[in-house]
């Protein structure tokens, strides 16, 4: 047969899977998932167990790393030697382990994140606590196996006489499967324990009555009863770990933020950068330093605020922007039957209790062999000392030891193992003493033999023996709980005063789009004039706002679009500077505008904005349905084809509404007749438009004083009494406010109306020519009082081909 015909073919996804699934069985059950009978991982298990069978005790000195690292990979754990080590640091670092199995001598790590010294320089022997993982291991408990190279044995599982698993709790990560079980209090568990070998069929509420939650090494307080209920349930929960904190006053008025405990797993150091980041980048103001204080008596890490700086802000800010709050997810997955499986926190007990059942089951039988064997024995001797001459005389008269055992057998009815031990027999045993001593041995050994018959035969006494071994445990290594648990999960507030600095200022934006927040300082020192606000040449301000920083303002667009921009993130700028494009601090599509700047200090405040469209629809909402934290165009009004939004007023359901129209039609009704609606909602009709019309302007009105005030693209204007616009019911045709003049012989008065106001006392109108020019702004009074249907007077004079584009009130102080 040649070489190629001994190779078969096979096809590559066939040998991937095949590979890929021995691998994954592999590490799920032999590297990264831990046994539900002892909560060990098999690199975990090894070092234990070689540490144990090296007499690397507790009552023996340190031991070298180095040589338990070497043990174990030589003789069981066919991997590099950092994995090992790695797992022997983890089970020596108190602040990972809730009762650390390795007892360490030298350098191995700290809370910081700084590496454990290399094997070579540290030392370590088993803690008294492992000896109970290993207790009785010796007495036939647990099965061993073949170790990788077939040349001595090692246990598929440790004794573990307290539950492990849940006790220091384990993490991991393997293909298709992970895990993350937190450590609980011992005496918790194993109360815990005891009451489900008392009661089968218990609640799992009941058994949250003694197992209140994990217990991590670091403490902390442990938020979200149903999180740990449903974790407990099902395997999978969600909780919150916050650290404790406390307030302490100084001299001088003076706080600081003292930090005791911090959640489990959090490295320190980053922790504490990251709280000195927040310091140096001023993300809060008030913190005046911060400082790690750990030392031998724990850890103590201090922020130390400003005078009259925010505490409690400061704290909720901290515990919300930092890892001083956490959450932790529950995973309990753990090798059951040589299968992974998630379980509940009472299936994992079950589980605990049937391993103990077994452990104890066998090492009985073990004890009661040897006891039985020794009773055989003290038997025989017994029996030998009552014959003890004839005894001697057989003894005397055989030819060797051989001979003399095969004699006592047949003289005597001895056994082989009987006539074995009366061979050995000292000759000082021979003395009254000596055998009284053995008739009580013999008497206690019978009663032990009795004893193990009767655990064997009896579950009630084999559970006694389980609790009672436990308790033993309980006593002796049991700690006071370090995590305290809170059912309600405290949900955290940051009142934007703790990040920015409360500040009165004032906010621009131009005709052209240009945005800038500047200080009533610098609005001062520039002389405290309107007509010295920075500008570029052929601009002017359109809106002019007196707002605080810890304000935002709801920008709303031609196209049906807002934008929601707290105050101190304008960029800030002096009175005489122009600003910055305004696309550069909302992301505004290049064909859109802003048409209306609304500022907002609380959206929960009861108030309602209505949306005017170019064609004719009126839309209410809540204020509060436009609060968000995201700051991107988010619909503020459904649009139909070729529609825009006019205008956004604030409103609070008591006023008229007047709309003015593009061809000189207007209609005044309740606005309580457009009804409160959705978000996104088209809206109602709020007047019925002729083709080719438009809405100009929605105004607000109340009673019968003031003026409506309209101005043609011409620039004519006049002033109508509001006593002449009776209140209409929605959505009719409405009434004519202005007269256009048209022929030859005529002077035309415009086209078109352009802009429309409600007027009670004198306002400076600015208007916007379609050429560029802004001719300077003109009072109110300028336009005559007339009629409806008047053909008003000229405003301002044009050039021949000049048209007025559009016309506002010209920004002042004091008025929003």
């Amino acid at each position: 047969m040649s070489t190629l015909e001994q190779f078969l073919p096979a096809f590559l996804e066939e040998v991937v899977g095949d590979r890929f699934g021995r691998y994954s069985k592999y590490i799920i059950q032999d590297r990264a998932i831990p046994d539900v009978r002892d909560g060990l991982k098999p690199v975990q298990r090894r070092i234990l167990y070689a540490m144990y069978d090296s007499s690397n005790t507790p009552d023996k000195p340190y031991r070298k790393s180095a040589k338990t690292v070497g043990d174990v990979m030589g003789n069981y754990h066919p991997h590099g030697d950092s994995s090992i080590y790695e797992g022997m640091v983890r089970m020596a670092q108190p602040w990972k382990m809730a009762h650390p199995l390795v007892d360490g001598h030298g350098n191995w790590g700290s809370m910081d994140d700084d590496p454990a010294a290399a094997m070579r320089y540290t030392e370590a022997r088993l803690s008294p606590i492992a000896m109970e993982l290993l207790r009785d291991i010796e007495k036939r408990t647990v099965l061993f196996k073949d170790n990788f190279d077939n040349t001595t044995k090692e246990p598929v599982v440790l004794p573990a006489r307290y539950p492990n698993l849940l006790v220091n709790g384990v993490s991991g990560i393997s293909a298709g499967f992970a895990t993350e079980i937190p450590p609980h209090n011992l005496r918790e568990i194993i109360d815990g324990c005891i009451e489900l070998m008392k009661r089968p069929g218990i609640s799992l509420e009941e058994m949250m009555g003694i197992v209140k939650g994990p217990d991590f090494p670091t403490g902390g307080l442990v938020m979200g009863a149903e999180g740990i209920q449903e974790a407990y349930r099902t395997g999978r929960g969600r909780i919150y770990v916050r650290a404790k904190t406390e307030i302490e006053e100084l001299r001088g008025g003076k706080q600081q933020i003292v930090i005791t405990e911090i959640p489990y797993q959090v490295v320190k150091s980053r922790l504490v950068t990251a709280m000195e980041t927040i310091r140096l980048e001023k993300k809060v103001e008030g913190i005046a330093e911060v400082r790690d204080e750990s030392g031998r008596n724990g850890t103590r890490i201090v922020v130390e605020l400003k005078k009259e700086a925010d505490a409690q802000g400061i704290l909720a800010y901290l515990l919300k922007k930092t890892d001083l709050q956490v959450t932790y997810n529950f995973n309990m997955v753990a090798i059951v039957d040589k299968a992974p499986k998630q379980l509940g926190i009472l299936e994992m007990m079950s589980a605990y209790i049937e391993h103990q059942k077994e452990v104890v089951t066998h090492r009985t039988q073990y004890e009661l062999e040897k006891a039985e064997d020794r009773a055989h024995v003290l038997e025989g001797l017994a029996k030998a000392l009552n014959l003890l001459d004839e005894v001697i005389a057989t003894i005397k008269a055989s030819k060797n030891r051989q001979d003399a055992q095969n004699n006592l057998v047949a003289s005597f009815g001895f056994t082989e193992r009987q006539a074995d031990a009366i061979l050995t027999l000292q000759l000082y045993r021979l003395t009254n003493l000596e055998i009284t001593s053995l008739e009580k041995e013999l008497h206690d050994i019978s009663k032990k033999i009795a004893l193990y018959q009767s655990i064997l035969s009896n579950e009630k006494k084999l559970q006694g023996v389980i609790r009672d071994e436990l308790m033993e445990i309980r006593t002796k290594y049991g700690i006071d709980r370090r995590s305290e648990i809170r059912g309600e999960v405290e949900e955290l507030k940051v009142n934007l005063e703790v990040m920015v600095t409360p500040e009165d200022v004032l906010v621009t934006l131009s005709q052209d789009g240009y945005i800038k927040r500047t200080s009533m300082l610098s609005y001062t020192r520039s002389g405290g004039e309107l007509d010295n606000a920075g500008v570029k040449e052929g601009d002017v301000l359109r809106h002019l706002l007196e707002v605080n920083t810890i304000d935002s303002l709801l920008l709303f667009t031609r196209k049906g679009h807002y934008f929601v921009l707290p105050v101190h993130q304008i960029p800030e700028f002096k009175w005489k500077d122009n600003g910055t494009a305004l696309v550069n601090v909302v992301p505004i599509a290049k064909e859109d505008a802003v048409i209306s700047v609304l500022p907002v200090k609380d959206f929960e405040q009861s108030m309602s904005l209505v949306f005017a469209t170019r064609n004719g629809q009126l839309k209410r909402t809540e204020l509060k349905e436009y609060q968000t934290n995201r700051l991107k165009a988010i619909t503020a009004c459904k649009l139909g084809d070729g529609d825009e939004v006019v205008s956004v007023t604030p409103s609070d359901g008591t006023k008229d509404i007047l709309l003015v129209t593009r061809l000189g039609m207007s209609i005044r009704f309740p606005e309580s007749e457009v009804n409160p609606m959705g978000r996104v909602a088209a809206g109602v009709k709020g007047i019925q438009l002729k083709e080719e019309d438009e809405v100009i302007a929605a105004l607000w009105v109340e009673g019968d004083e003031g003026e409506l005030l309209v101005v043609s693209d011409l620039g004519y204007a006049k002033r109508t009494l509001l006593l002449d616009y009776p209140v209409q019911g929605r959505g009719g045709k409405g009434i004519q406010t202005f007269e256009f003049k048209e022929g030859k012989r005529i002077k035309p008065n415009g086209t078109v109306l352009v802009g429309a106001l409600w007027c009670r006392e004198e306002r400076q109108l600015q208007l916007l020519l379609h050429g560029g020019e802004q001719p300077e702004p003109v009072s109110t009074e300028k336009a005559p009082l007339d009629e409806r249907r008047s053909v008003g007077r000229l405003l301002v004079s044009l050039n021949k081909n000049d048209r007025v584009a559009t016309v506002f009130v010209r920004a002042e102080l004091s008025q929003q």
